[in-house]
Protein backbone atom coordinates (compact mmCIF):
# COMPACT_ATOMS: atom_id res chain seq x y z
CA UNK A 1 0.00 0.00 0.00
CA UNK A 2 1.08 3.50 -0.79
CA UNK A 3 2.13 5.39 2.25
CA UNK A 4 1.78 8.77 0.85
CA UNK A 5 1.04 11.62 3.62
CA UNK A 6 0.66 15.55 3.42
CA UNK A 7 0.87 17.37 6.39
CA UNK A 8 0.60 21.31 7.34
CA UNK A 9 0.26 23.25 10.97
CA UNK A 10 -3.20 21.55 11.50
CA UNK A 11 -4.05 18.71 9.59
CA UNK A 12 -2.83 15.88 7.66
CA UNK A 13 -3.84 14.41 4.61
CA UNK A 14 -3.51 10.48 4.21
CA UNK A 15 -4.66 8.23 1.44
CA UNK A 16 -7.71 6.55 2.41
CA UNK A 17 -8.91 3.26 3.62
CA UNK A 18 -11.76 0.95 3.91
CA UNK A 19 -11.62 1.76 8.11
CA UNK A 20 -12.93 5.42 7.25
CA UNK A 21 -16.02 4.47 5.64
CA UNK A 22 -18.01 4.75 8.55
CA UNK A 23 -16.76 8.83 8.35
CA UNK A 24 -17.28 9.18 4.87
CA UNK A 25 -20.75 7.69 5.15
CA UNK A 26 -21.80 10.65 7.89
CA UNK A 27 -20.00 13.28 5.86
CA UNK A 28 -21.90 12.18 2.17
CA UNK A 29 -25.18 11.65 4.04
CA UNK A 30 -25.38 15.54 5.69
CA UNK A 31 -27.62 17.67 3.38
CA UNK A 32 -25.37 20.97 3.74
CA UNK A 33 -22.79 18.55 2.50
CA UNK A 34 -24.30 17.45 -0.38
CA UNK A 35 -26.09 20.77 -1.76
CA UNK A 36 -23.62 21.80 -4.11
CA UNK A 37 -22.65 17.82 -5.27
CA UNK A 38 -23.58 15.91 -8.10
CA UNK A 39 -23.01 12.22 -6.26
CA UNK A 40 -26.38 12.86 -4.08
CA UNK A 41 -27.01 11.65 -0.44
CA UNK A 42 -26.75 7.82 -0.34
CA UNK A 43 -29.02 5.21 0.27
CA UNK A 44 -26.62 3.28 3.20
CA UNK A 45 -23.49 2.60 4.21
CA UNK A 46 -23.45 -0.21 1.46
CA UNK A 47 -24.14 2.18 -1.49
CA UNK A 48 -21.26 4.66 0.00
CA UNK A 49 -18.98 1.37 -0.05
CA UNK A 50 -19.70 0.80 -3.46
CA UNK A 51 -18.07 4.39 -3.91
CA UNK A 52 -15.53 4.51 -1.68
CA UNK A 53 -13.86 1.22 -2.81
CA UNK A 54 -12.55 1.94 -6.28
CA UNK A 55 -11.02 5.27 -4.61
CA UNK A 56 -9.18 2.87 -2.33
CA UNK A 57 -8.06 0.37 -5.34
CA UNK A 58 -6.95 3.19 -6.81
CA UNK A 59 -4.62 4.49 -3.89
CA UNK A 60 -3.25 1.35 -3.85
CA UNK A 61 -2.20 1.49 -7.66
CA UNK A 62 1.77 1.37 -8.36
CA UNK A 63 1.09 4.56 -10.40
CA UNK A 64 -1.92 6.30 -8.82
CA UNK A 65 -4.01 8.54 -11.20
CA UNK A 66 -6.53 9.50 -9.33
CA UNK A 67 -5.94 9.96 -5.24
CA UNK A 68 -8.34 10.18 -2.36
CA UNK A 69 -7.44 11.65 0.59
CA UNK A 70 -8.74 11.28 3.98
CA UNK A 71 -8.08 15.11 5.82
CA UNK A 72 -7.50 14.78 9.77
CA UNK A 73 -7.05 17.27 12.12
CA UNK A 74 -3.62 16.59 13.91
CA UNK A 75 -4.34 17.64 17.45
CA UNK A 76 -7.20 15.24 18.01
CA UNK A 77 -7.24 12.37 14.82
CA UNK A 78 -10.92 13.52 13.93
CA UNK A 79 -11.89 12.77 10.09
CA UNK A 80 -12.79 16.39 8.77
CA UNK A 81 -13.06 15.11 5.52
CA UNK A 82 -11.88 14.19 1.65
CA UNK A 83 -9.86 15.35 -0.77
CA UNK A 84 -9.28 14.31 -4.14
CA UNK A 85 -6.47 14.79 -7.00
CA UNK A 86 -7.80 13.31 -10.75
CA UNK A 87 -4.48 13.09 -12.86
CA UNK A 88 -4.95 14.03 -17.02
CA UNK A 89 -3.24 12.89 -19.18
CA UNK A 90 0.36 12.34 -19.12
CA UNK A 91 1.30 14.73 -21.92
CA UNK A 92 -0.42 17.74 -20.43
CA UNK A 93 0.70 17.19 -16.78
CA UNK A 94 -2.73 18.31 -15.63
CA UNK A 95 -4.70 17.48 -12.47
CA UNK A 96 -8.30 18.21 -11.32
CA UNK A 97 -9.34 18.52 -7.62
CA UNK A 98 -12.22 18.41 -5.28
CA UNK A 99 -13.09 18.46 -1.70
CA UNK A 100 -15.80 17.75 0.93
CA UNK A 101 -15.17 19.55 4.14
CA UNK A 102 -17.36 18.46 7.29
CA UNK A 103 -19.38 21.74 8.10
CA UNK A 104 -17.60 21.73 11.87
CA UNK A 105 -14.93 22.48 10.30
CA UNK A 106 -16.40 25.38 7.17
CA UNK A 107 -14.77 28.79 7.75
CA UNK A 108 -12.03 28.29 9.87
CA UNK A 109 -9.21 27.65 6.86
CA UNK A 110 -9.32 24.29 6.76
CA UNK A 111 -10.02 23.53 3.44
CA UNK A 112 -8.03 26.77 1.95
CA UNK A 113 -5.27 25.23 4.25
CA UNK A 114 -5.65 21.66 2.42
CA UNK A 115 -5.70 22.71 -0.82
CA UNK A 116 -2.83 24.74 -0.69
CA UNK A 117 -0.97 21.63 0.21
CA UNK A 118 -2.60 19.19 -2.33
CA UNK A 119 -1.70 22.26 -5.03
CA UNK A 120 2.16 22.06 -3.79
CA UNK A 121 1.98 18.04 -3.72
CA UNK A 122 0.85 18.28 -7.68
CA UNK A 123 3.31 20.86 -8.40
CA UNK A 124 6.63 19.55 -6.15
CA UNK A 125 5.85 15.68 -5.96
CA UNK A 126 4.28 14.88 -9.61
CA UNK A 127 5.84 17.72 -11.12
CA UNK A 128 2.21 19.01 -12.23
CA UNK A 129 1.81 22.00 -14.53
CA UNK A 130 -1.64 22.97 -13.96
CA UNK A 131 -4.00 22.00 -11.67
CA UNK A 132 -7.85 22.67 -12.41
CA UNK A 133 -10.72 22.90 -9.91
CA UNK A 134 -14.66 23.38 -11.31
CA UNK A 135 -17.08 24.96 -8.45
CA UNK A 136 -21.08 25.79 -8.97
CA UNK A 137 -21.68 29.27 -9.08
CA UNK A 138 -23.86 29.83 -5.87
CA UNK A 139 -21.27 28.11 -3.84
CA UNK A 140 -19.51 30.45 -2.39
CA UNK A 141 -17.41 29.07 0.42
CA UNK A 142 -15.82 27.03 -2.11
CA UNK A 143 -15.29 30.02 -4.11
CA UNK A 144 -13.36 31.23 -1.40
CA UNK A 145 -11.46 28.52 -1.16
CA UNK A 146 -10.48 28.57 -4.57
CA UNK A 147 -9.46 32.21 -4.43
CA UNK A 148 -7.51 32.44 -1.47
CA UNK A 149 -5.23 29.17 -2.62
CA UNK A 150 -4.39 31.08 -5.45
CA UNK A 151 -6.54 29.49 -8.48
CA UNK A 152 -7.91 31.87 -11.12
CA UNK A 153 -11.27 31.58 -12.62
CA UNK A 154 -11.26 31.13 -16.01
CA UNK A 155 -14.59 30.59 -17.31
CA UNK A 156 -18.05 29.37 -16.67
CA UNK A 157 -20.03 26.48 -17.73
CA UNK A 158 -23.31 26.69 -18.42
CA UNK A 159 -25.81 24.81 -16.73
CA UNK A 160 -23.51 21.75 -16.31
CA UNK A 161 -23.96 20.58 -13.10
CA UNK A 162 -27.46 18.42 -12.39
CA UNK A 163 -28.17 19.57 -8.74
CA UNK A 164 -31.57 18.77 -6.41
CA UNK A 165 -32.13 22.27 -6.83
CA UNK A 166 -32.04 22.44 -11.08
CA UNK A 167 -29.22 23.04 -13.35
CA UNK A 168 -26.28 25.21 -12.23
CA UNK A 169 -23.30 26.94 -13.70
CA UNK A 170 -20.01 26.04 -13.03
CA UNK A 171 -17.00 28.13 -12.80
CA UNK A 172 -13.57 26.81 -14.32
CA UNK A 173 -10.92 27.74 -12.01
CA UNK A 174 -6.94 26.74 -12.61
CA UNK A 175 -3.37 27.14 -11.13
CA UNK A 176 -0.17 26.84 -13.00
CA UNK A 177 3.39 25.33 -11.60
CA UNK A 178 4.23 29.19 -12.86
CA UNK A 179 1.86 31.15 -10.58
CA UNK A 180 3.62 29.86 -7.58
CA UNK A 181 7.19 30.10 -8.20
Amino acid sequence: MNEIKILTERIRLRLIDLSDLEEIHKLHSLPEVDEYNTLGIPKNSAETKSIVEPWIAENQLSEIKSYTFAIENISNKKFMGLFGLKLGNEKYKSAEVWYKIHPDYWKKGYATEALKAIIHFGFETLKLHRIKAGCAVDNIGSLKVLEKSGMTREGRHRQILPLKSGWSDNFEYAILDIDIK
